[in-house]
């Protein structure tokens, strides 16, 4: 009996054992599964949303870095009028292969981190309080956004600053870039590798605020709206797509809004430094000059003073149209490619 008894229980160790290890194979394949998951998701949200508001997009960096003593677009209805007629349909969307090759990775990075960082920052907050069943409050969403967009720019910033200057290019100029990895390379030799990264600090100073917001804003604003349900807006314990775009749609009006001057002293400052520049940073004629700043702080001083506060808000109609709806496309786009995919997790989890 005694025999028996031990022979059961070696059996049983093994099995226990060996149903143990099957788990311990699955959960990191799974686990893996789930990251790429989620990262897919947040690539197709970045790529729909940004391919959507292309001409809007150009028009808004045109209106950013154009020289201010030889004007060409007066305003958003005038330039896109005027990139038609000169350009074509191309001209609309010039740019938005780089915009896409850069948002993707950035969209995708960007959701990914957000949703670790919120992980951390909850299981670190119910550590603190001893309570475990303490929810996110919207200044902790704000502090995760913040992170997650600080990780997405660093992360994809050459992108950005190339992009930035194959958007600029116009008929009449050199076209001294063919393409994102001519432009790369080209800046890379004739500037140098830190060029890639000018206009980095002013850059994630205005990400903070912006992802930060929109995270925080569309995230507080679903909440409030699922939980108190003030409009009736809420069926089965879930909101409706067109409920949901119109919180991203505010989360994008709050946070571009407060962080647009950031936005345009970026710009700028990547221009610096190209040789062979488009007339549209340069002029043309006497008036031609090239932008030089030493610095943030710098770009901010020359460009309040040669042109005024308002200067700092050049494309932000452009910038608005095209933030509202890219924000809310891009928060939905991200939810239901994660339904599609059967991916739990949530970003108002």
């Amino acid at each position: 009996m005694a025999s028996e008894r031990s022979e059961s229980a070696a059996v049983s160790t093994i099995v226990n054992l060996a149903e143990g290890a099957r788990e311990g194979v699955k959960a990191p394949s799974y686990a893996v599964l789930s990251i790429c998951k989620s990262l897919f998701a947040g690539g197709v949200a970045g790529g729909v949303s940004r391919t959507a508001v292309a001409p809007l997009e150009r028009m808004k960096i045109l209106l950013q870095v154009q020289n201010p003593h030889n004007i060409k677009y007066s305003g958003t209805v005038q330039g896109l009028k005027y990139i038609w007629r000169t350009e074509g349909l191309r001209g609309l969307f010039k740019g938005n292969g780089t915009n896409c090759a850069r948002i993707v990775p950035n969209s995708a990075v960007k959701f990914f981190s957000y949703e670790q960082a919120s992980k951390g920052i909850l299981y670190m907050y119910r550590q603190q309080t001893g309570n475990e069943n303490a929810q996110l409050t919207p200044v902790l969403r704000l502090g995760a956004g913040a992170t997650a967009g600080i990780i997405a720019m660093s992360a994809t910033y050459p992108m950005d600053m190339v992009r930035g200057r194959l958007t600029v290019q116009t008929a009449n100029s050199p076209y001294q870039y063919r393409g994102i990895a001519h432009a790369l390379s080209t800046v890379l030799r004739e500037e140098g590798p830190r060029a890639l990264y000018r206009g980095w600090l002013p850059s994630v100073i205005g990400v903070v605020p912006y992802v930060g917001l929109n995270f925080a804003v569309y995230e507080s604003l679903k909440d409030w709206l699922v939980k108190d349900n003030p409009f009736g807006l809420v069926e089965n314990n879930e909101l409706t797509i067109i409920t949901r775009l119109s919180c991203g749609a505010i989360a994008g009006t709050v946070g571009q809004t407060i962080a647009y001057p950031l936005d345009v002293i970026r710009r700028r400052m990547q221009m610096v430094g190209w040789k062979s520049a488009s007339s549209v940073v340069t002029g043309e004629g006497r008036s031609k000059a090239s932008l030089e700043y030493n610095g943030m702080v710098d770009a901010f001083r020359k460009t309040v003073r040669h042109e005024g506060f308002g200067a700092l808000y050049k494309g932000l109609v452009p910038n608005s149209v095209k933030v509202v709806p890219s924000i809310a496309i891009a928060f939905v786009t991200y939810e239901m490619v994660k339904d599609v995919l059967g991916v739990e997790f949530r970003i108002s989890d």
